[in-house]
């Protein structure tokens, strides 16, 4: 019997939910990871919002390894969490897991990547702003 703590499971909270479409993939018919990677900034960008009450710009993304492949028809779910607030700065962990098209009756996600984005508060002129400044 498994250990349900031993179950990987998502972190935070979500965030974004897509499906995976036709239309998203690259010349070969697979989801290229530029487009998760798109998706994982905009989930980023609206969570460090919500702790900067406005506008924010991605810094930098550390380090992201893809697991799995993104199938067509894969209900992409992206889950952000809040790591640690700085004057300026948001750093955001982003995690996405899937469930496979197969799968669409079942409850099983799988992991497919996480990283880590630094965001930083801007005003109305686009200039560095303290998080806790209204913008």
């Amino acid at each position: 019997m498994t250990d349900l703590d031993d179950v990987p499971a998502p972190q935070g909270q979500l965030t974004l939910k897509l499906l995976a479409a036709r239309q998203d993939t690259n010349l070969y018919g697979d989801i290229p990871g530029g487009w998760l990677v798109s998706h994982m900034d905009q989930a980023a960008e609206l969570a460090a919002g919500r702790e900067a009450h406005g506008r924010t710009a991605t810094v930098a993304i550390e380090t992201m390894d893809f697991l799995c492949p993104v199938r067509v028809g894969s209900m992409v779910n992206i889950f952000t969490s809040v790591r640690e607030i700085g004057h300026s700065s948001v750093k955001i962990d982003v995690e996405v897991w899937i469930r496979q098209p197969h799968d669409r009756d079942s409850d099983e996600l799988h992991k497919v990547t996480e990283a880590r984005f630094v965001m930083v508060a801007l005003d109305d002129k686009g200039r560095i702003r303290s998080v806790r400044q209204q913008a």
